[in-house]
């Protein structure tokens, strides 16, 4: 998900209804603070959220995710009548085609980790010709490992059998050591389109890589599977 486009998405949503930032924070029961964010392609709201504002404005999840609503306006009962019953049949056949070569049909599946030892949260929108991707608050629960290390990595891999493919990659590599918790807040994966190589994604497809250098230059590595629960739009 593109968080720029998201955010832009909301600011015009919010000003169609005539509401203040502070308004729209109160009707979801957060801080004007955080509509800011959102709005500035800063953060995004979780899932469940997200389904509740679209409920609320009459958008789908799929049209945040795209940034623009991609329905066709209802047509008014004037235009109703004109139009014959054939013409309408035709119309609906039209665009039933059109949506069917664009591929906009999505489906929408939740992330979790399967470790014990970190818990995150985030979801995938995928069709046969565009994927996205958004985790966010990943949260370490070990408590043996309090290193302050000099380099960290997250990688983000998607697996098919033999096959592996890099996503995406968040680094820390600055002069103040951090640990592993600290770094881990700071980390969200956005990623728009990107050429998946499953056709379907279930239990051990995609999973999380770490890798932390600490200062003896020792590296630790953790393996975080993820795993995927259908949602309804």
């Amino acid at each position: 998900m593109d968080q720029e486009k998201f955010g832009k998405f909301l600011k015009e949503i919010r000003k169609k209804h005539h509401l203040t930032q502070k308004q729209l924070a109160d009707k979801y029961h957060v801080t004007y603070q955080a509509v800011s964010k959102w709005e500035n392609g800063k953060n995004l709201p979780d899932l469940a959220l997200m389904k509740e504002i679209g409920k609320d404005f009459n958008v789908s999840i799929e049209e945040m995710f795209e940034g623009k609503i991609s329905r066709t306006p209802k047509k008014n009962k004037k235009w109703v009548v004109i139009f014959s019953g054939i013409t309408i049949l035709l119309i609906i056949l039209i665009f039933v085609v059109f949506f069917q070569k664009d591929g906009s049909d999505f489906t929408f599946k939740t992330l979790s980790s399967t470790c014990d030892n970190f818990n995150l949260s985030g979801n995938i929108a995928y069709n046969e010709k565009k994927s996205s991707i958004y985790i966010t608050n990943i949260e370490y629960c070990g408590s043996e490992d309090q290193t302050a290390y000099q380099k960290i990595e997250c990688t983000l891999y998607e697996k098919n059998q033999n096959i592996e493919m890099k996503i995406a990659s968040f680094k820390y590599d600055k002069d103040k050591p951090i640990t592993l918790e600290e770094f881990l807040k700071t980390v969200t994966f956005t990623v728009d389109q990107y050429a998946k190589i499953c056709k379907e994604y279930s239990k051990n497809n995609m999973y999380l890589f770490i890798s932390a250098e600490d200062q003896n230059e020792k590296v630790t590595s953790y393996k975080v599977p993820l795993s995927f629960q259908e949602c309804s739009k």
